[in-house]
């Protein structure tokens, strides 16, 4: 008989304090959400067990790990470049890519859904008569946010168009990083493909762990929680979650009380959801006169 169980890895009090040796910035900003899953769980009556680290005083032992971990994901970002054969990307975007092998999505590495992409594209590109090398580049990039959404507040979207730009990469990677889930429309031929090759590589079999149920349930939940506001008239998670769309009845909810709704929804989404990157709140609000010509 199988039972769930909650695992919290090294929540100790010498990674969140700034007086510590072994202090991670980072650390302190997933506390909140840590806590809300234990309580969850223990309210479920799922057991919780705790794993601590045992480390020296001075935290040189972390330390040495830490370098380690460093040295070890940009090995993993240089393979992953020198596999695909992409030239004079920055180091600093290398790093980035290697630290995706410690990052999955539901389930999904993504460093390995970055290359299948990277891959897939280039075939695309390919037969398309687009550039090979500038495609593989764009799929290896298009989800670089993600080794860093949990340090920076953002969609990984926006976070990696934010890095790209700082490096100066080319503006139609850029864009393709920018339209891959629908953000923004896309505008060329790169963006296309890249938003093809992320579904495929996403929606094959086995890709990804979460199932129809809980996706569906986790849909519906956020669903809910919108129409549970005054004046709206239904609602619609698009974009895997990622939005959701909220019609309002014209007659109860003024133009003016259309921003402040949207501020109310997402705060009630932050307090009683979990979900990874952020969720994006529009509220539709539409008047409409009808007379007949007779």
């Amino acid at each position: 008989m199988k039972k769930n169980a909650l695992i919290m890895i090294d929540m100790q009090g010498g990674f969140i304090s700034p007086a510590s040796p072994i202090c991670i910035p980072s650390a302190a900003a997933t506390v909140p959400a840590c806590a809300r899953a234990i309580d969850l769980c223990h309210a479920a009556g799922v057991p919780v067990v705790y794993a601590t680290r045992h480390y020296r005083a001075d935290g040189s032992d972390v330390e040495k790990c830490r370098r380690e971990l460093e040295l070890a994901m940009k090995r993993e970002g240089e393979k992953a470049v020198m596999d695909l054969g992409i030239h004079s990307l920055h180091p600093d975007l290398v790093k980035l890519i290697g630290r995706l092998k410690y990052r999955t999505s539901y389930g999904q590495n993504v460093l390995s859904h970055s290359l299948e992409v990277a891959w897939l594209a280039g075939l695309m590109a390919g037969e398309l008569g687009v550039n090979v090398q500038l495609a593989r580049r764009a799929g290896l990039l298009h989800d670089i946010g993600k080794a860093l959404d949990h340090e920076i507040e953002g969609s990984h979207v926006q976070i990696g168009v934010d890095i790209c730009k700082k490096y100066r990469e080319n503006p139609q990677i850029i864009h393709a990083i920018e339209a891959h889930h629908g953000d923004v429309e896309p505008k060329t031929v790169l963006a296309f493909i890249i938003m093809a090759a992320d579904a495929i590589s996403a929606a094959r079999p086995g890709a990804r762990r979460e199932n129809m149920e809980s996706y569906i349930k986790r849909l519906e939940t956020l669903e809910a929680l919108c129409n549970g506001f005054e004046g709206v008239e239904s609602s619609y998670a698009v974009q895997a979650g990622r939005e959701v769309r909220i019609l309002v009845q014209p007659d109860k909810v003024g133009d003016d009380q259309v921003i402040l709704l949207a501020r109310q929804v997402a705060k009630k989404i932050e307090d009683e959801l979990d979900y990874p990157g952020q969720i994006k709140v529009s509220v539709i609000r539409e008047s409409r006169a009808t007379e007949y010509a007779k």
